[in-house]
């Protein structure tokens, strides 16, 4: 009853600080013009992959498929984390309404939990392709892949409701820094005035039903793909298997070693410098490389990138010739 009382003569926060990635004015613009740059790269390669994917039918397979939908899901990841972090190196800490902390909060919370998902289905995608490739078209059929991309992005979704809500509904009495470059979960747990175990606990096994989950489908999916490649009698096909499929795992372990260490631990984290580096880990690398990874080394896409590239030079000449 008194904590109730006390609570109701305090003043609730409207609006939080970030403090940003760095306050040290000397690496703050170099630091600007480097995560720019990598922004501006992320949208390019993911808007290319989305248009190739969408505008060349040899491409409209089950693994094009999840590489569009990762592609629209990295800009928008990129775009909910990275204005912020621009903007903190630019303009040094800056104030962001308790509204506007939120909605950032939501879709970063959604994004990041479909990402997972999506993950361990491109995972189970590969492993039926090279472990069970007669039986690959029913088992990935259109309906399939559509259902496992929705239930990816409405997963993320609902994960997003829930911990967004309680993470709202704690009052925030002040300080109002937050020494992060956006909306986290573990510098806002930080800051509450009231108790935070359930949210924690909500959080904990969120975490653990998104990340694990996904894991119990990719780690198995992996391994399984692994053993079918030992097994592959031709040398050079077995080092073109090994390549794509180490490639994928590095992406995929850093990803899911960073997540699991920010989101799955019980307790706030205290070493919010490792929290931020951490972050531009899954925020900033892996969109940056996943395009990369996944698709612009396949030769598939390659061959259509130069097919589209070619088509682009030659239609001018193509134009002047019909004028003439």
């Amino acid at each position: 009853m008194e904590r109730s009382l006390e609570l109701g003569n305090m003043t609730r926060v409207q609006e939080f600080v970030l403090l940003g990635l760095s306050t040290r004015l000397g690496i703050r613009d170099v630091l600007f013009a480097i995560f720019l740059t990598l922004y501006l790269l992320t949208l390019l390669e993911n808007t290319l992959i989305i248009y190739l994917v969408c505008s060349h039918s040899e491409l409209h397979k089950p693994m094009y498929f999840f590489l569009g939908n990762l592609g629209c899901l990295e800009m928008c990841y990129v775009s909910v984390t990275m204005p912020s972090l621009l903007v903190g190196l630019r303009t040094g800490p800056y104030h962001i309404s308790f509204t506007a902390c939120m909605t950032q909060l939501f879709f970063f919370v959604s994004l990041i939990c479909t990402e997972c998902t999506l993950l361990a289905s491109m995972a189970y995608d590969h492993y039926v392709a090279i472990c069970r490739p007669l039986h690959y078209p029913p088992l990935m059929r259109p309906q399939v892949c559509l259902g496992l991309a929705l239930s990816s992005w409405l997963g993320g979704l609902l994960v997003s409701v829930i911990k967004t809500a309680c993470i709202a509904r704690l009052f925030y009495c002040g300080p109002n820094v937050l020494n992060h470059f956006f909306c986290d979960v573990s510098p806002l747990l930080n800051l509450s005035c009231t108790p935070v175990a359930l949210t924690e606990l909500v959080d904990f096994i969120s975490a653990i039903v998104i990340l694990g989950g996904s894991l119990l489908v990719a780690i198995p999916s992996y391994v399984a793909i692994g053993r079918a490649v030992f097994r592959m009698p031709s040398a050079a096909a077995r080092h073109k298997a090994l390549s794509t499929c180490a490639s994928h795992l590095v992406v995929v372990s850093i990803f899911y070693s960073a997540t699991l260490f920010i989101y799955a631990r019980p307790s706030r984290i205290e070493a919010m410098d490792l929290n931020k580096v951490l972050s531009v880990i899954y925020t900033v690398v892996t969109p940056m490389c996943n395009p990369v990874i996944y698709c612009l080394r396949n030769r598939e896409v390659q061959a259509e990138f130069r097919r589209t590239l070619y088509w682009s030079q030659s239609w001018p000449a193509d134009q002047g010739m019909g004028r003439s």
